[in-house]
């Protein structure tokens, strides 16, 4: 009940933090937050079982402009081998998504030129994720642009050029997120 309740908030309210949506979930059911709260991968099934059941075919064709949006993003962006990450490629995305990229260049500046040189206004953000380096999992800090294209608000998080080889962690099952390239998206879409 309480993974339920946590994503509706997520998807009705647009909070992307699953601990905030449980906590508020919780006391909106009149639950202690001290006990065991479900896990994020708990919560993600919910919200895809929240967005099928309350959203059906609007879902499906949100989803689908988002992944079309995606590609159109992806190509613009091609030179930096751009990744599609997060919950549009999961398939939670919902009205208050924005589309996730991973982009790998030899500095941000590089790709912060390209934006401006392709006159794209951009928002310089900080992205801290989590890499896989023996025991040692404490977040790194990546730079990142957030800029709309196509009518869509994207996030581009900018990696080494060999980030492309290790994925971060994911903060929903803790395993290394999924990505995937423009080839792969596209394929999706079909």
């Amino acid at each position: 009940m309480l993974a339920q309740e946590a994503a509706r908030i997520i998807v009705d309210q647009g909070i992307r933090d699953y601990r905030v949506a449980k906590i508020k979930a919780a006391e909106r059911l009149g639950m202690n937050t001290h006990g065991a709260l479900p896990g994020n991968a708990e919560i993600e099934r919910a919200v895809t079982d929240h967005l099928l059941l309350f959203s059906g075919d609007a879902h499906t064709q949100l989803l689908a402009d988002l992944r079309r949006a995606a590609v159109a993003a992806m190509t613009l962006l091609a030179e930096y081998s751009p990744r599609l990450v997060g919950p549009v490629l999961a398939g939670t995305a919902d009205d208050n998504s924005v589309i996730n990229l991973h982009l790998f260049a030899d500095s941000p500046e590089a790709v912060a030129m390209f934006l401006d040189g392709e006159n794209i206004p951009c928002q310089l953000y900080e992205r801290r994720l989590k890499g896989r380096r023996g025991r040692d999992v404490r977040p790194d800090a990546y730079a990142g642009f957030a800029f709309v294209h196509g009518g869509e608000s994207i996030e581009a998080t900018v990696f080494p050029v060999d980030g492309i080889r290790q994925a971060p962690i994911s903060p929903i099952d803790g395993n290394p997120m999924q990505r995937a390239d423009l080839k792969a998206v596209r394929a999706l879409l079909e």
